[in-house]
């Protein structure tokens, strides 16, 4: 029997840590080694089983990040925040332990520290672990690519009235599917934070905040008495922790390299 794949998760009192823990404790193919949370969390010390009221699991959340590692995991799973995210990317390659980051919120400079790290383990950086949202990226890359002259883009989400970033990591990335479509550089066309009319070209985003939303992305395309949408709507956060745990058991079968959630359903 093949041994169960050894998860180290940082951020396993959060939202999307909760939920891979639930996952991995259903699923005999994987399992938790170790766990870490923010200092100040009530939760410090705890079984994660029990936190998340399922039988006791083993593994102690700490605030000790080098936890993570001194359980010599197959790979660590992040979803935690951008900050954090650069600390334990640095640690996973001193250690030669692959990677999922599904961290919303890094910029661009972070996306460079991530990728020069990749040259010596290998990374996942997905935006969003969905794997409806990374077949919608497809999507909107072939509809761009076919509808330039005369048709407007315009990217637009939904999440809880507590996510932080906007547009979302997801927008942004079906922003920049269809501007690789459309052959043009994102940030010459990107639209955010606009007065007047539109620009020919442009695309455009509208953001939207509110309750309990796990996240609603659509990308219209606008022409002259036609339009075409294409939505995806996640309905439980469920799914974005079981495209992690597939992120995460095809990643560190791979070499060294920086790779997307496309290259994970590609193969």
């Amino acid at each position: 029997m093949t041994a169960p794949l050894r998860i180290a998760l940082p951020g396993a009192a959060g939202r999307m840590g909760r939920m891979i823990t639930t996952l991995a404790a259903a699923d005999d193919r994987c399992q938790i080694v170790a766990a870490s949370d923010q200092p100040d969390s009530p939760l410090l010390g705890q079984d994660i089983g029990e936190i998340n009221q399922l039988p006791p699991m083993g593994v102690t959340l700490t605030a000790d990040a080098s936890a993570l590692f001194a359980a010599k995991p197959d790979v660590i799973i992040d979803f935690t925040a951008p900050a954090a995210t650069h600390d334990h990317a640095k640690m996973a390659a001193s250690h030669d332990t692959a990677m999922v980051v599904g961290t919303t919120g890094l910029t661009q400079k972070d996306g460079e520290h991530l990728a020069a790290l990749a040259t010596d383990i290998p990374i996942v950086w997905c935006a969003n672990t969905s794997v409806g949202v990374t077949l919608l990226n497809r999507l909107v890359e072939q509809v761009a690519s076919q509808l330039v002259d005369g048709w407007d883009i315009e990217v637009v989400e939904t999440h809880h009235k507590h996510k932080v970033d906007a547009p979302s990591g997801t927008a942004l990335a079906l922003a920049q599917a269809a501007a690789k479509g459309r052959k043009v550089d994102l940030n010459a066309v990107s639209s955010i934070d606009r007065t007047g009319a539109r620009q020919d070209g442009d695309i455009g985003f509208a953001v939207m905040r509110g309750g309990d939303v796990a996240g609603e992305h659509s990308v219209i395309f606008y022409g002259q008495s036609e339009r075409i949408e294409l939505t995806h709507r996640a309905t439980d956060r469920v799914i974005f922790g079981r495209g992690a745990l597939r992120a995460a058991s095809w990643i560190h079968r791979q070499p060294a390299g920086l790779y997307s959630m496309d290259d994970v359903l590609s193969d």
